[in-house]
């Protein structure tokens, strides 16, 4: 399920907007959502060093969300509290959409970066691919291949669904692919490692700042 982001319960404590005239810093700090079912805090920096503190009270998602930041070199600091007496499902899921807002608000127009972004990762036996679109038209189609229940304490159902919620907040078009593999681990953890590549390649900025790379002149 998504939300409509206009009546999201999100509070922006603090949004760092400009570090130069040229060069506008792309941060959002201390982001906070607030439901019946999780409580959720992050700090974002997409222009970082791959920094990650996260705690989402699920090992395995800690594990991808780590290494989603470590490999796009995005700084992320990320707090969850949620209803996993329950299941695991609001809390992946609300972690993956504040993610996806931390990742647009600090965006900011869309203009002087590359765009598009293209990836492919190994890990062992297992290859994936991902290709991403800075579009501001959201879809994602993911395809991970998992055979598994759960890798740890998170559903193996839950992992796709975290990147389609991330992409379908960010505003942002995402294809993942797992071309082949045997080790669901293996499979999962490539998979979020190929996207963070392609992130970071379709983030990073143009030769022309003020560009907006779209024949529309307009990303929105």
């Amino acid at each position: 399920r998504y939300f409509d982001t206009n009546r999201l319960p999100i509070t922006p404590i603090q949004m760092s907007t400009t570090a130069a005239k040229t060069e506008p810093a792309r941060k959002v700090l201390g982001l906070h959502r607030e439901t019946g079912e999780t409580s959720i805090t992050i700090d974002l920096n997409l222009d970082g060093t791959g920094v990650a503190d996260v705690n989402t009270g699920i090992g395995f998602l800690d594990h991808m969300l780590s290494a989603l930041a470590k490999h796009s070199r995005m700084d992320l600091t990320l707090r969850a509290k949620g209803d996993l007496h329950v299941d695991d499902h609001h809390t992946a899921e609300d972690c993956a959409l504040v993610l996806g807002d931390a990742f647009r608000l600090a965006l900011g127009e869309r203009k002087g970066i590359k765009r598009f972004g293209y990836a492919y990762a190994p890990l062992d036996e297992s290859l994936a691919r991902a290709v991403i679109d800075i579009s501001s038209r959201p879809h994602a189609t993911v395809d991970l291949k998992l055979t598994r229940e759960k890798i740890g304490d998170l559903s193996c159902e839950m992992i796709p669904h975290v990147i389609e919620s991330f992409a379908m907040r960010a505003n942002i078009t995402v294809h993942v692919t797992v071309l082949y593999g045997t080790n669901c681990h293996h499979k999962s953890e490539c998979a979020f490692k190929a996207l963070a590549l392609a992130i970071r390649e379709a983030i990073s900025r143009s030769s022309l700042p003020g560009d907006v790379p779209s024949t529309k002149n307009v990303l929105e």
